[in-house]
Protein backbone atom coordinates (compact mmCIF):
# COMPACT_ATOMS: atom_id res chain seq x y z
CA UNK A 1 0.00 0.00 0.00
CA UNK A 2 1.52 3.45 -0.90
CA UNK A 3 1.55 6.24 1.81
CA UNK A 4 1.18 9.37 1.66
CA UNK A 5 5.23 10.92 1.96
CA UNK A 6 6.22 11.49 5.41
CA UNK A 7 3.31 10.37 7.25
CA UNK A 8 3.15 10.34 10.97
CA UNK A 9 0.25 8.31 12.89
CA UNK A 10 -0.34 8.96 16.84
CA UNK A 11 -1.94 5.64 18.36
CA UNK A 12 -3.61 6.77 21.82
CA UNK A 13 -4.29 3.51 22.79
CA UNK A 14 -3.68 2.20 26.92
CA UNK A 15 -3.82 -1.54 26.13
CA UNK A 16 -0.60 -2.57 25.61
CA UNK A 17 -0.89 -5.62 23.23
CA UNK A 18 -3.16 -3.58 21.20
CA UNK A 19 -0.68 -0.68 21.31
CA UNK A 20 1.95 -2.97 19.89
CA UNK A 21 -0.50 -4.55 17.65
CA UNK A 22 -1.54 -1.22 15.87
CA UNK A 23 2.36 -0.15 15.39
CA UNK A 24 3.14 -3.24 13.70
CA UNK A 25 0.25 -2.86 11.00
CA UNK A 26 0.80 0.39 10.57
CA UNK A 27 4.66 0.23 10.33
CA UNK A 28 4.42 -2.31 8.17
CA UNK A 29 1.89 -0.09 5.43
CA UNK A 30 4.99 1.98 5.48
CA UNK A 31 3.72 4.77 8.73
CA UNK A 32 5.97 6.36 11.21
CA UNK A 33 4.18 5.40 14.23
CA UNK A 34 4.10 7.76 17.83
CA UNK A 35 1.81 5.79 20.77
CA UNK A 36 0.34 6.97 23.58
CA UNK A 37 -0.75 4.90 26.39
CA UNK A 38 -3.04 7.71 28.09
CA UNK A 39 -5.29 10.67 26.95
CA UNK A 40 -2.76 12.93 28.71
CA UNK A 41 0.49 11.79 27.29
CA UNK A 42 -1.60 11.38 23.87
CA UNK A 43 -2.30 15.09 23.47
CA UNK A 44 1.53 15.59 24.79
CA UNK A 45 2.76 13.60 22.09
CA UNK A 46 0.33 15.24 19.51
CA UNK A 47 1.35 18.92 20.40
CA UNK A 48 5.40 17.43 20.50
CA UNK A 49 4.59 15.57 17.09
CA UNK A 50 2.11 17.01 15.05
CA UNK A 51 0.56 13.85 13.07
CA UNK A 52 -0.82 13.84 10.06
CA UNK A 53 -3.58 11.39 11.79
CA UNK A 54 -4.62 10.16 14.91
CA UNK A 55 -6.15 7.17 15.90
CA UNK A 56 -7.80 7.11 18.80
CA UNK A 57 -9.46 4.86 21.33
CA UNK A 58 -12.48 5.66 23.21
CA UNK A 59 -11.91 3.64 26.94
CA UNK A 60 -8.86 5.51 28.15
CA UNK A 61 -8.22 5.21 31.78
CA UNK A 62 -7.40 9.01 32.29
CA UNK A 63 -8.85 11.42 29.92
CA UNK A 64 -11.54 9.67 27.71
CA UNK A 65 -11.66 9.26 24.33
CA UNK A 66 -14.44 11.64 24.03
CA UNK A 67 -12.37 14.35 26.17
CA UNK A 68 -9.21 13.87 24.22
CA UNK A 69 -11.44 14.22 20.64
CA UNK A 70 -13.07 17.30 22.05
CA UNK A 71 -9.73 18.98 22.76
CA UNK A 72 -8.16 17.77 19.30
CA UNK A 73 -10.91 19.48 17.91
CA UNK A 74 -10.63 22.75 19.76
CA UNK A 75 -7.16 23.40 18.06
CA UNK A 76 -6.72 20.82 14.71
CA UNK A 77 -8.65 19.62 12.47
CA UNK A 78 -6.50 16.50 11.79
CA UNK A 79 -8.18 13.21 10.82
CA UNK A 80 -9.21 11.11 13.56
CA UNK A 81 -9.90 6.76 13.36
CA UNK A 82 -11.73 6.10 16.72
CA UNK A 83 -11.64 2.80 17.89
CA UNK A 84 -14.99 1.37 19.63
CA UNK A 85 -16.52 -1.75 20.88
CA UNK A 86 -18.11 -3.75 18.24
CA UNK A 87 -21.42 -3.88 20.43
CA UNK A 88 -21.38 -0.24 21.69
CA UNK A 89 -23.32 1.05 18.16
CA UNK A 90 -23.85 4.60 20.78
CA UNK A 91 -20.27 4.95 20.49
CA UNK A 92 -19.97 4.98 16.58
CA UNK A 93 -23.19 7.74 16.54
CA UNK A 94 -21.15 9.57 19.27
CA UNK A 95 -17.93 9.81 17.63
CA UNK A 96 -19.23 10.92 14.30
CA UNK A 97 -21.63 12.89 16.18
CA UNK A 98 -18.28 14.64 17.83
CA UNK A 99 -16.14 15.17 14.74
CA UNK A 100 -14.19 12.00 14.13
CA UNK A 101 -13.54 11.51 10.62
CA UNK A 102 -13.86 7.34 10.71
CA UNK A 103 -14.44 4.95 12.81
CA UNK A 104 -13.21 1.19 13.05
CA UNK A 105 -14.38 -1.94 15.38
CA UNK A 106 -12.70 -3.77 17.68
CA UNK A 107 -12.15 -6.73 17.28
CA UNK A 108 -10.83 -5.21 13.88
CA UNK A 109 -9.15 -6.03 10.24
CA UNK A 110 -5.54 -5.28 10.12
CA UNK A 111 -6.02 -4.37 6.49
CA UNK A 112 -8.90 -2.57 6.91
CA UNK A 113 -7.09 -0.56 9.53
CA UNK A 114 -4.35 0.38 7.39
CA UNK A 115 -6.56 0.65 4.54
CA UNK A 116 -9.09 3.23 6.58
CA UNK A 117 -5.46 5.26 7.80
CA UNK A 118 -4.53 5.29 3.77
CA UNK A 119 -7.87 6.95 3.11
CA UNK A 120 -7.68 9.80 5.38
CA UNK A 121 -4.34 10.51 4.51
CA UNK A 122 -5.21 10.27 0.73
CA UNK A 123 -8.22 12.61 1.10
CA UNK A 124 -6.20 15.15 3.16
CA UNK A 125 -3.84 15.60 0.97
CA UNK A 126 -6.14 15.91 -2.36
CA UNK A 127 -7.49 18.62 -0.27
CA UNK A 128 -5.13 20.79 -1.80
CA UNK A 129 -6.78 19.99 -5.39
CA UNK A 130 -10.39 21.16 -5.09
CA UNK A 131 -11.36 22.95 -8.64
CA UNK A 132 -10.18 27.24 -8.33
CA UNK A 133 -13.62 27.98 -8.52
CA UNK A 134 -16.37 29.50 -5.70
CA UNK A 135 -20.08 29.20 -5.08
CA UNK A 136 -22.25 32.21 -3.55
CA UNK A 137 -26.19 32.18 -3.68
CA UNK A 138 -26.33 35.92 -1.74
CA UNK A 139 -26.06 33.80 1.75
CA UNK A 140 -23.78 31.40 1.48
CA UNK A 141 -19.85 31.79 0.06
CA UNK A 142 -17.86 28.75 -0.68
CA UNK A 143 -14.28 29.63 -1.60
CA UNK A 144 -12.95 26.53 -3.53
CA UNK A 145 -9.55 27.54 -4.08
CA UNK A 146 -9.07 29.01 -0.32
CA UNK A 147 -10.77 26.58 1.38
CA UNK A 148 -13.17 29.86 3.00
CA UNK A 149 -16.79 29.16 3.88
CA UNK A 150 -18.95 32.19 4.70
CA UNK A 151 -22.52 32.70 5.83
CA UNK A 152 -23.96 36.15 5.03
CA UNK A 153 -20.78 37.05 5.08
CA UNK A 154 -19.25 36.00 8.17
CA UNK A 155 -16.37 33.05 7.99
CA UNK A 156 -17.21 29.58 9.27
CA UNK A 157 -14.76 27.10 10.56
CA UNK A 158 -15.32 23.32 9.08
CA UNK A 159 -14.04 20.11 10.06
CA UNK A 160 -12.30 18.73 6.32
CA UNK A 161 -14.52 16.57 6.37
CA UNK A 162 -17.51 18.97 6.86
CA UNK A 163 -16.37 21.05 4.20
CA UNK A 164 -16.15 17.99 1.49
CA UNK A 165 -19.66 17.69 2.19
CA UNK A 166 -20.68 20.90 1.61
CA UNK A 167 -18.51 21.36 -1.54
CA UNK A 168 -19.92 18.35 -2.60
CA UNK A 169 -23.09 19.72 -1.83
CA UNK A 170 -23.30 23.06 -3.21
CA UNK A 171 -21.21 21.73 -6.48
CA UNK A 172 -24.51 19.63 -7.29
CA UNK A 173 -27.22 22.30 -6.01
CA UNK A 174 -30.64 21.37 -6.67
CA UNK A 175 -29.44 17.15 -7.56
CA UNK A 176 -30.06 15.00 -4.48
CA UNK A 177 -27.67 12.76 -3.45
CA UNK A 178 -27.66 9.43 -1.85
CA UNK A 179 -25.64 8.92 1.30
CA UNK A 180 -23.31 6.35 -0.90
CA UNK A 181 -22.79 9.04 -3.04
CA UNK A 182 -21.57 11.53 -0.45
CA UNK A 183 -19.29 8.97 0.97
CA UNK A 184 -17.51 8.71 -2.34
CA UNK A 185 -17.27 12.44 -2.89
CA UNK A 186 -16.66 13.88 1.01
CA UNK A 187 -14.77 10.78 2.60
CA UNK A 188 -13.64 9.34 -0.88
CA UNK A 189 -14.66 5.60 0.17
CA UNK A 190 -16.10 4.52 -2.52
CA UNK A 191 -17.18 1.02 -0.06
CA UNK A 192 -20.63 2.95 0.74
CA UNK A 193 -19.91 1.02 3.95
CA UNK A 194 -21.60 3.40 7.02
CA UNK A 195 -23.86 5.50 5.74
CA UNK A 196 -24.60 6.67 9.43
CA UNK A 197 -21.36 8.84 8.92
CA UNK A 198 -23.64 10.88 6.48
CA UNK A 199 -26.23 11.84 8.93
CA UNK A 200 -24.46 12.84 11.17
CA UNK A 201 -22.11 15.10 9.47
CA UNK A 202 -24.90 16.61 7.81
CA UNK A 203 -26.29 17.10 11.27
CA UNK A 204 -22.97 19.05 12.01
CA UNK A 205 -22.96 21.33 9.39
CA UNK A 206 -26.14 22.38 9.41
CA UNK A 207 -25.89 23.35 12.90
CA UNK A 208 -22.27 25.11 12.05
CA UNK A 209 -24.29 26.83 9.08
CA UNK A 210 -27.33 28.11 11.19
CA UNK A 211 -28.62 25.64 8.73
CA UNK A 212 -30.77 23.60 11.34
CA UNK A 213 -34.31 25.72 11.06
CA UNK A 214 -37.58 23.86 8.97
CA UNK A 215 -36.28 25.64 5.93
CA UNK A 216 -33.14 24.16 6.03
CA UNK A 217 -30.83 25.00 2.36
CA UNK A 218 -29.44 21.34 2.95
CA UNK A 219 -32.19 19.17 2.49
CA UNK A 220 -33.19 15.31 3.72
CA UNK A 221 -34.81 13.75 0.63
CA UNK A 222 -36.34 11.08 2.72
CA UNK A 223 -35.77 7.74 1.13
CA UNK A 224 -32.91 9.06 -0.94
CA UNK A 225 -30.64 11.43 0.47
CA UNK A 226 -29.94 15.08 0.97
CA UNK A 227 -29.09 18.46 -1.89
CA UNK A 228 -28.88 22.03 -1.42
CA UNK A 229 -31.66 24.03 -2.20
CA UNK A 230 -30.66 27.37 -3.50
CA UNK A 231 -33.49 29.97 -2.38
CA UNK A 232 -35.07 32.48 -4.03
CA UNK A 233 -34.16 36.04 -3.38
CA UNK A 234 -36.57 37.48 -0.78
Amino acid sequence: MTKAPEARVLVIEDEADLRRLLRMVLERAGYEVVDAPNGKSGLRSFHEQRPDVVVLDVGLPDLDGWQVLERLREMSDVPVLILTARSLEAEKVRGLHSGADDYVTKPFGREELAARVHALLRRRSGERTEIADSFDDGHLGVDFAARVVTVDGDAVALTPIEYRLLVALVQHAGQVLSPEQLLELAWGDPTAVGTDRVKYAVLRLRRKLGFDGEDSRIEAVRGFGYRYRVLSPG
